[in-house]
């Protein structure tokens, strides 16, 4: 049975993950701020539904807070971290951008340290898609240059990257990061737009399409995405010892043990599809407000997932009308609609 800590697991990812390693045979131990950045009491019924299985115990507090995560960490002794927890939105960024640097930044690093103290077998750290920022071309591959992020969320992001890697080189601590493509599906984030949208659809108030309509998205169900994560675990970089031992299209770094990996479904979906699978979800129309672009946001995402199936034999599969429609039947359930 592997000890497996995850930060985050009150989150819309972290709980997701948890569950499957749990139904998997693991020992999972939470952390998590539950912060009221979003509902607490949607934080709190998750960490209820996984406190279920006694393979899973939790701390509550801050990353940032160096003592009380040491504590936790010290007690547990993991094998493995995944590290999903950390200030989200893109949006939230304009407006509270401090906290971005706090909990990002501050707290990647506390959860590197922990890592390097115990030795972990392997560290994994969540990364998005919007480091990618005014890259054009795609599918966004990890071997490409991310130099262009268009918000401090995606610049911790990216921070958070080259964190890794020196830790990674430093102390041969084997790390991946992975980079998220529009997550959705059940338990999502209330600020989440695919929920706003269920929302105002039912209940009756107009929808904000950014655009005009046209954006597009790789729309990644959350069941392939934990997937993913949890087949990557068990995938672990190691320092090569020529520039040959890495294969083409490999992201792992030429000095670390360390690599980057995108998880996507590998599919443009156009935004307004997405709207109208929700439509048909719900069988009722949206009232459509279109708006120019929002500062910040990328007109397009686009995973190349070559290098997850290289490494794994997993690709994410999930059509978004049925992801839709999953998280439709869960939050007309969940929220009583």
């Amino acid at each position: 049975m592997r000890k497996v800590l995850i930060t985050g697991t009150a989150g819309f990812i972290g709980f997701h993950l948890a569950k499957l390693l749990l139904k998997n045979g693991d020992r999972v131990k939470g952390f998590d701020g539950i912060t009221d950045y979003y509902d607490v009491r949607l934080k709190q019924r998750r960490h209820a539904h996984l406190l279920q299985n006694n393979n899973f115990s939790c701390g509550e507090g801050m990353l940032e807070d160096t003592a009380t995560f040491d504590n936790m960490v010290d007690d547990f002794e993991p094998q493995v971290i995944v590290h999903l927890a950390g200030q989200a939105g893109v949006r939230h960024s304009l407006e509270n951008p401090r906290v971005y640097i706090d909990s990002n930044i501050v707290g990647t690093f506390n959860v590197m340290e922990a890592a390097r103290r115990h030795k972990v077998h392997h560290l994994l750290m969540a990364s998005t898609s919007s480091v990618y920022g005014a890259n054009t071309e795609m599918p966004f591959d990890e071997c490409e240059k991310v130099d262009t992020q268009l918000t401090l969320y995606a610049a911790t992001k990216k921070a958070t990257e080259n964190m890794g890697h020196s830790y990674a080189h430093l102390w041969n601590l084997p790390t991946t990061m992975f980079r998220f493509f529009t997550v959705y599906g059940t338990w999502g984030r209330p600020d989440m737009a695919y929920c706003k949208f269920v929302d105002a659809i039912l209940n009756d108030r107009p929808i904000d399409i950014f655009n005009n309509g046209s954006m597009y998205r790789d729309f990644t169900y959350v069941d392939d995405l934990v997937r993913a994560i949890s087949l990557l675990i068990d995938v672990i970089p190691e320092r090569p010892a020529h520039l040959d031992d890495i294969q083409k299209g490999d992201s792992l770094s030429p000095v670390a043990p360390y690599r980057v990996v995108n998880i996507g479904n590998s599919e443009k979906i156009g935004l307004l599809d997405f709207i109208d699978a929700i439509e048909e979800a719900l069988n009722k129309k949206a009232i459509r407000n279109y708006m120019p672009m929002q500062i910040g946001d990328v007109p397009a995402t686009w995973a190349n997932s070559d290098l997850l199936n290289l490494l794994t034999g997993y690709r994410p599969q999930t059509n978004f009308k049925d992801g839709v429609r999953k998280f439709v039947e869960w939050y007309r359930d969940y929220y009583e609609k």
